[in-house]
């Protein structure tokens, strides 16, 4: 059990409270595995992705790969059309230790890589994102985790200690990241470890507790 009080929770976004997985409306527009797979590898890539998530537009983004691979502009153009589909449930457990979190006034914002337009797409069709006192875009502030400066940038204007604070992420580079800031920091795997995690480091969820006992 840790031994320092935990004053502040951050919650990653995806992954972590809904789910996202770009295969999902490719398997429809691009049949064949192997096909795919040599996209996803060569096209519309981890590493393109992630400079949206530092604030490069998608319109610039989608121009470099329409240059290099004209005969894929519908399939690169495919992946913001369809970024809703990537993003298709919320994990309900983990939403519910979210919201237990808030209502028992613990002091929790988000911390997430994620695009400035898709974000916002994700706050309308997912109301708890609004619950936390608030959320650190990468997107927004042209940083990415598992940049320090990132971690930095969010206590600061959060006014975290980051001793005190306790992180959830399941990216294990980005865990690490914020343990490099000096903040406390779990990976996240599911709501039953991300729970019992939790404890570990004293946080304890009343409302949760009584209602299972019900």
């Amino acid at each position: 059990m840790s031994t320092i009080e935990i004053r502040h929770i951050v919650f990653d976004i995806g992954k972590v409270l809904i789910h996202y997985d770009p295969q999902i409306p490719y398997r429809r527009l691009i049949p064949d595995q192997a096909e795919r797979d040599w996209f996803f590898a060569n096209v519309c890539t981890h590493d393109w992705n992630v400079e949206q998530d530092r604030g490069r537009s998608w319109e610039e983004a989608e121009s470099l790969l329409i240059e290099c691979h004209p005969e894929r502009e519908d399939h690169i153009r495919a992946f913001r059309r369809h970024w809703h589909e990537m993003v298709p449930h919320a994990y309900t457990e983990t939403v519910m230790l979210l919201e237990s979190l808030v209502a028992e006034e613990r002091d929790v914002t988000m911390l997430t890589n994620f695009a400035s337009d898709t974000f916002r797409e994700a706050l309308k069709r997912f109301p708890f994102l609004a619950l936390p006192r608030g959320v650190t875009v990468s997107g927004d502030v042209g940083l990415i985790k598992p940049d320090i400066e990132i971690y930095r940038t969010h206590a600061q204007t959060f006014g975290l200690d980051p001793a005190a604070t306790l992180f959830i992420d399941d990216s294990m580079a980005n865990v690490e990241g914020a343990r490099t800031a000096g903040w406390q920091a779990v990976h996240f795997a599911d709501a039953q470890k991300l729970r019992a995690d939790l404890a570990a480091h004293g946080v304890h969820l009343a409302r949760l507790e009584r209602r299972a006992a019900l």
